[in-house]
């Protein structure tokens, strides 16, 4: 297993966000939460990420595991440092004064030190212009005069110019044209399949979100109710009717 995580405890404050979340992604896969607004999705991702409050919740109990080694004190740099995971927050965050030039090598930045960085920089970045060709062709914009749908291309390109083997997402489609919607989608399995990049993905569109992936959970109130394959939990009577109005 790539991840594990262990019946983990959250909360912002005296206000408990997660009851106990336990579920595992192995290598390779993509994964997804899903669940109404209120359920716990991005407190888990923000968890996962290791973010400091009051950006993310503080966890209370439970354990995380990446590769067998728990990663409750790792700082969230050394993650990136590591290579290990990266985050897409809701909201994109992409830097707007700066070109998508910019805002991509700024995400290797962590890596300065290493002897090959512009050898691995370099390959990164033509791997995420072909992925998006239209950040290729808006590379010397800034970022503030991107569409909503660019933006997100650049927000999951600068997770890949980390170099990391896991990546998280945190409601991609949201705001996006359905054509738009389905180009990300399409770019983020390309990139599963090619690099083999593990992804979990929080989706409030459940139909979109298990037609992504290949298993799910589904989270309520700070907890896992159901997991399973995509196949079952979309027929799955109780999953039909909270989450794809069947």
């Amino acid at each position: 297993m790539l991840l594990e995580v262990h019946h983990l405890k959250a909360s912002y404050g005296n206000i408990e966000a997660l009851h106990g979340v336990s579920f595992a992604i192995d290598k390779g896969e993509i994964v997804t939460l899903i669940g109404a607004n209120g359920a716990g999705k991005t407190s888990t991702l923000l968890s996962l990420a290791r973010l400091p409050q009051p950006e993310a919740p503080a966890v209370s109990g439970g354990d995380i595991l990446y590769e067998g080694k728990s990663i409750l004190k790792t700082e969230p740099h050394a993650l990136i440092q590591k290579k290990m995971m990266a985050l897409v927050p809701e909201g994109r965050h992409i830097f707007g004064n700066l070109t998508v030039q910019e805002n991509l090598m700024i995400a290797s930045f962590p890596h300065r030190k290493e002897v090959n960085r512009e050898v691995i920089t370099g390959e990164i970045q033509e791997l995420v212009y072909s992925l998006f060709p239209r950040l290729y062709e808006r590379r010397k914009q800034r970022g503030e005069l991107l569409s909503g749908g660019e933006q997100q291309m650049l927000a999951v390109g600068r997770a890949l110019m980390t170099g990391s083997e896991f990546i998280m997402l945190d409601e991609p489609s949201m705001g996006l044209a359905p054509k738009l919607m389905y180009e990300m989608f399409r770019a983020l399995r390309q990139l599963n399949f090619v690099k083999h990049i593990t992804i979990l993905v929080v989706e409030q569109n459940a139909k979109v979100a298990l037609d992504f992936a290949s298993r799910g959970y589904v989270l309520k109130t700070g907890e896992i109710i159901a997991g399973g394959t995509s196949e079952e939990l979309a027929a799955n009577a109780d999953v039909k009717k909270a989450y794809l109005g069947g």
